[in-house]
């Protein structure tokens, strides 16, 4: 399991506090929202169904606009990319309407930005605990029967 590291990030200093290609994350209701800092306080993001019932494309916005009235966090992880390759991996992106929440959300668009491999801890911890319920239940049902 790979370890991970997350700091604050103050969206009124960001200039000075975030270098360019960082994988950003604040709180929306059910999840966390992800996205990449392209420099000059702007984020790319899957806009997923922020907006509507339609899912929306990889856009950039600012990190005011990301953050949504909540604390952003920027991860500090491994990276298999320069920061520019990275923020010109999510710029390669913008516009993109392929967004599915178990298989391309926006967590998936930004460790493919940062690793090349599309991933979310999110979806997997959503998909295992239901396992390790089956397979509890499964494990008691024999001192259940009558």
């Amino acid at each position: 399991m790979k370890s991970l590291v997350a700091e604050i990030v103050n969206v009124e200093q960001v200039v000075d506090q975030v270098p360019i290609g960082a994988h950003l994350m604040t709180s929306r209701r059910f999840y966390r929202h992800h996205g990449i800092y392209l420099g000059d306080g702007k984020v790319a993001h899957y806009a997923g169904f922020s907006g509507s019932l339609k899912p929306g494309p990889v856009e950039v916005t600012d990190l005011v606009s990301f953050a949504n009235g909540q604390p952003v966090w920027r991860l500090c992880e491994a990276c298999a990319y320069s920061r520019d390759e990275i923020v010109n991996r999510a710029r390669s992106r913008i516009g993109e309407c392929q967004y599915r929440i178990l298989s391309n959300n926006c967590e998936h668009f930004c460790t493919w930005c940062i690793s090349g491999k599309s991933d979310s801890a999110q979806v997997n911890a959503f998909l295992y605990w239901p396992r390790v319920l089956l397979s509890l239940i499964s494990n008691l049902k024999p001192h259940f029967v009558a």
